[in-house]
């Protein structure tokens, strides 16, 4: 085997962090703008850190082309925080219980927000997706999706990391139906067209860069009206009239997100990005459709581009890939707790030689075990 020096993190999340934003960050670290000391030390309130948030949002805009009747919010408490703020903005003042919802169950995320919203909304609608064909996991078509034309807002979630289902048909729905979507592992990676939906919300260890913050992108008519109880550090109106600064946020982690979305930018825009991330994806998916060492799953119109995960037939061979994968460089391939297996995440920030490298080394993997 050739020396290899490049590291690959697979990581679902944190996940890896574009080299180019790294290095900047480390030059940086004591002396941001000149100014002899560092980001971290600078007061959130100050006129230097709001340019940084300033700029962010003016980027977050042209990049996934957000219309002016939206506003733009970083808030706390990861994507798990806003499984509660959702319904806690946007359901009845008078009696919160009363409200019917529909939530789309297509895997463990979206049925983690349903299970939290039954602690606020006692007339949830469960919309199960997903059936097996020729067995693979498929998702039926939104058309199909039995939605309760009664129902205060319709919950869903694009993309299962865990699962590695998605969903890429965009909503169609009446505009009287208040979509939400939880684009923690797909904001930035395709494009989307924001008006379909009424709320959009993100966390940020995927794509957009270290944890510690959630994007929530929010139409402006739905600000009105929201609980008095919620509390304020979700509360979207507050939210949005202190600029997100109703306390002190994560603010290194906003400066690096800031160099993220300026990284992607850079490259061009989301369809360049999202041309990208299919080319890294077929990739993998076409080593692993063609042997009958390595399965997935899923239906191929519902495959993720993010996160795609995979078993060795024989799965006594699971430990073994991950330690011969590390000498290749190739980290953090360990499937999740719940499902086991493998399981490669494929970021923005993932260049394709490191996909390529993957590849490569499944061939390898499969020619001395299969």
């Amino acid at each position: 085997m050739h020396e290899i020096t490049e590291i690959y993190n697979f990581s679902p999340g944190p996940s890896m962090i574009p080299k180019k934003v790294l290095l900047q960050a480390k030059k940086e670290f004591c002396n941001w703008n000149n100014k002899n000391k560092s980001i971290m030390e600078i007061s959130h309130r100050s006129e230097e850190f709001i340019s940084v948030i300033q700029e962010m949002k003016k980027n977050l805009k042209i990049l996934l082309n957000i219309p002016d009747n939206y506003e733009i919010i970083f808030s706390h408490g990861g994507a798990r925080g806003q499984f509660s703020a959702v319904p806690m903005n946007l359901l009845n003042n008078n009696n919160i219980k009363k409200n019917q919802v529909d939530y789309v169950n297509s895997g463990y995320w979206s049925n983690c927000a349903t299970q939290e919203a039954m602690k606020y909304c006692n007339n949830i609608n469960i919309i199960n997706i997903n059936k097996m064909k020729h067995n693979k996991i498929k998702i039926s078509s939104m058309k199909d999706w039995n939605i309760n034309n009664n129902s205060k807002y319709l919950h869903y979630c694009p993309n299962e990391t865990i699962n590695g289902i998605a969903i890429y048909e965009e909503p169609f729905f009446s505009d009287d139906i208040i979509v939400v979507g939880d684009f923690s592992s797909t904001i930035l990676s395709q494009n989307i067209c924001i008006k379909k939906y009424g709320i959009i919300y993100a966390s940020s260890q995927k794509n957009i860069g270290p944890s510690g913050v959630t994007l929530i992108i929010i139409r402006k008519n739905l600000l009105k009206n929201i609980n008095f109880y919620v509390p304020s550090i979700l509360n979207y109106k507050i939210l949005v009239d202190s600029n997100s600064m109703f306390n002190t946020p994560n603010t290194f982690s906003l400066y690096l997100s800031n160099l993220v979305i300026r990284w992607l930018k850079q490259l061009g825009g989301i369809s360049k990005i999202e041309k990208k991330n299919i080319e890294k994806s077929n990739m993998l998916y076409n080593v692993i459709d063609s042997t009958d060492f390595y399965i997935n799953n899923i239906d191929k119109c519902n495959r993720s581009r993010m996160n795609i995960p995979f078993r060795i037939v024989d799965s006594r061979l699971h430990s073994l890939f991950l330690i011969e994968a590390e000498k290749y460089r190739l980290y953090s391939l360990k499937g999740h707790s719940i499902l086991g297996g493998i399981r490669a995440s494929l970021y923005n920030a993932m260049p394709l030689k490191g996909v390529i490298q993957l590849t490569k080394f499944m061939k390898i993997f499969e020619k001395k075990y299969g």
